[in-house]
């Protein structure tokens, strides 16, 4: 009989099962607060979340600045309202049970006066705040301010020692947890260092491990849980986890399983998808504008950047070595110069309809059609600053609003898609984060038949170790 015996986090004695935070209003208050109730960990996500009307109608936020600065203070003034709205319906739908997280990306634009926005307002709805996508030196401090628990989220002990050192180790009482999300297992965007191979995963055993002792040199009590996040499916796989003297207290993290509950907001066309993934359709890629690499489904979206980004060519802008071959570029006709062979292959792109040739930051030419140009060019001009700092569009939160380099066409508005996939029906043409387990759905006996369950069904079930 497999045994799950509670744990203690932000001072709580709670199931150790906790629902990851999943960006653009797919964990939501209803997601995370159903998911609390059942003595669990709800996580809703804070990264742009909705807010409704009077009449409980979703309200769309309309960009009216004619600046990309403009523009993204009512991104600000959004992502408050919403993370606001959220929190209150999580702490309704917990009826007092579980636990309450908000969830914010370090990396995504105004993390922190969109941090105390809601926290000033809600902070006595909520119990902690998890938080990931970069390293947050101050998410501690900030945390601190409003007597919440801080969640780290990080893929390796180095990464933690270095937020310790540096930052934490002054805030030591209101370290909730640690997350430990692995970079070849998790859905979204992965923590992966230059040093780490893609396609090389190494045993998160041993780097939790790790992590465990480099929070023992820090001073930090074996009851303080690593919440393990990323390729958790079934707890009875994880058995040798539970009460290991070498890994301290542990909890476990389930972004993509929440997905498919009946509290989910992501749309019926998504969940039915989710049902017939098979091994192989989620992979890696390094498409994402904040430069990260992250999970997804090999879709249509993700096919076609590919493509585009197999669509390229170096070039010079004055004869150099083999580039002696003479390209016009844009509507002056600007010459750059292209290797014999690539000229080749730009001749066929060009027959096959890609006759657009659009720089990118690192000298090369990719190639689209002119539908494609016009709409990268429309996102790029239409950006309202959601992350620190964007290559796709150049935008960064500095005093100058850019980061200095071309914006580069290889990427995409990751607000819009995933603002679109998160509030329509389409799936195929745009981004769909996952996990690297989501496949198992179409092979776990609990989903026979198309089975939803209720978020309380699913905690109920992965209480059995499946």
């Amino acid at each position: 009989m497999f045994k799950l015996n509670s744990v203690t986090i932000s001072g709580k004695e709670i199931l150790p099962i906790i629902e990851g935070g999943k960006g653009i209003a797919v964990s939501n208050g209803q997601s995370s607060g159903s998911w609390a109730n059942g003595n669990g960990l709800g996580t809703f996500s804070a990264v742009n979340a909705d807010s409704y009307d009077d009449e409980g109608h979703l309200i769309t936020t309309v960009y009216k600045g004619k600046t990309r600065r403009e523009r993204h203070d009512e991104l600000i003034a959004s992502a408050i309202s919403g993370g606001i709205t959220q929190a209150k319906i999580a702490h309704e739908m917990s009826n007092g049970n579980g636990l309450i997280n908000m969830n914010v990306l370090w990396e995504m634009g105004a993390v922190e006066p969109i941090l105390h926005g809601v926290l000033e307002k809600v902070s006595p709805l909520i119990n902690g705040v998890t938080c990931g996508a970069g390293m947050p030196y101050k998410l501690a401090e900030i945390c601190v301010q409003y007597k919440k628990y801080y969640f780290p989220i990080v893929s390796s002990g180095r990464a933690f020692n270095i937020l310790w050192k540096r930052a934490y180790n002054k805030f030591a009482e209101f370290l909730g947890g640690v997350v430990y999300e692995d970079p070849w297992l998790a859905g979204g965007h992965n923590g992966l260092s230059n040093s780490e191979d893609p396609l090389k995963p190494l045993p998160p055993y041993d780097r939790v491990k790790a992590l465990r002792a480099v929070m023992r040199e820090c001073g930090i009590p074996d009851t303080t849980p690593i919440i393990m996040a990323g390729g958790v499916w079934w707890l009875s796989e994880w058995a040798d986890w539970l009460d290991n003297l070498d890994l301290g207290s542990i909890a476990f993290q389930f972004g993509t399983r929440p997905l498919l509950t009946q509290e989910s907001p992501i749309s019926d066309r998504w969940k039915k998808r989710l049902l017939t993934l098979q091994e192989g359709d989620i992979a890696l890629n390094r498409f994402s504008p904040t430069g990260f690499y992250s999970s997804a489904v090999r879709n249509n979206f993700i096919q076609n950047l590919d493509a585009r980004s197999n669509r390229q060519v170096a070039y010079s802008s004055s004869p150099m070595g083999d580039h002696v071959e003479s390209f016009a570029v844009g509507a002056r006709g600007r010459a750059v110069y292209l290797t014999t062979t690539d000229k080749i292959h730009v001749q066929e792109w060009v027959n096959a309809g890609f006759t657009q040739a659009m720089r990118t930051p690192e000298s090369t030419l990719v190639f689209v059609t002119p539908s494609e140009e016009n709409e990268i060019l429309m996102d790029q001009i239409n950006c309202m600053g959601c992350l620190s700092q964007c290559k796709f569009s150049n935008w960064a939160q500095n005093e100058h609003g850019t980061t200095g380099k071309k914006a580069d066409p290889r990427s995409f508005c990751i607000q819009k898609t995933l603002q679109a996939i998160s509030h329509s029906d389409e799936t195929e043409n745009q981004l769909m984060f996952s996990g690297h387990q989501a496949y198992r759905f179409a092979k776990d006996p609990f989903y026979k038949d198309g089975f939803i369950p209720t978020a309380k069904q699913l905690v109920e079930r992965i209480q059995t170790g499946y």
